[in-house]
């Protein structure tokens, strides 16, 4: 990711870019500015998301029901329950359930139960709906990419998947005190 360079006067130190100074450690300044960019990104993709599903024509669906219809979608193979939490990091399964329910009643995702499992699968309608999207993030959002960008990008994400290691695993040791 560039580092920014925050203009400094010679006797005074950088201040950090955070949220909740209060939090700001001596031994890593940088995980309060990490939190905080994941913050402001987090939102900014949400809204993102949410806004070019409405472009493609679902305008009631939330954050979770965008990500949990692409997962769906995603390799054209049935999805269980399960995995989509496992894969998309939701611990809480009633979450993703009522968001499956969502979809189905919407006619973008279809259920097929096989055993004892319920599987889930992009309906043609779901399909179409994710195409359109697709399409919409090639104009809107891609195509403004600086292709300079995309090691940084790919560094950034790298980085991403190594911190909710991190994060998860404080969460074990939180919930153990």
């Amino acid at each position: 990711m560039p580092k920014c360079v925050r203009p400094v006067a010679p006797d005074k130190p950088a201040r950090a870019i955070v949220s909740s100074s209060h939090l700001v450690s001596e031994r890593s300044q940088e995980a309060s500015e990490f939190e905080f960019g994941l913050i402001v990104a987090w939102n900014a993709f949400s809204r993102w998301a949410v806004r070019c599903m409405a472009a493609a024509g679902v305008p009631d669906l939330t954050i979770t029901d965008v990500l949990i219809l692409h997962h769906v979608n995603h390799r054209a193979r049935n999805k269980k329950l399960a995995d989509i939490c496992f894969v998309l990091n939701y611990e809480d399964t009633h979450v993703v359930a009522y968001s499956l329910k969502k979809l189905v009643a919407a006619q973008l995702v279809h259920a097929e139960k096989v055993g004892k499992e319920v599987l889930y699968a992009p309906t043609a309608d779901g399909e179409a709906v994710i195409t359109r999207y697709r399409d919409l993030r090639e104009q809107c959002l891609v195509r403004n990419l600086d292709a300079s960008m995309n090691d940084d990008i790919g560094d950034s994400a790298r980085i991403l998947r190594s911190m909710s290691g991190q994060y998860d695993q404080a969460a074990r040791a939180a919930a153990s005190l």
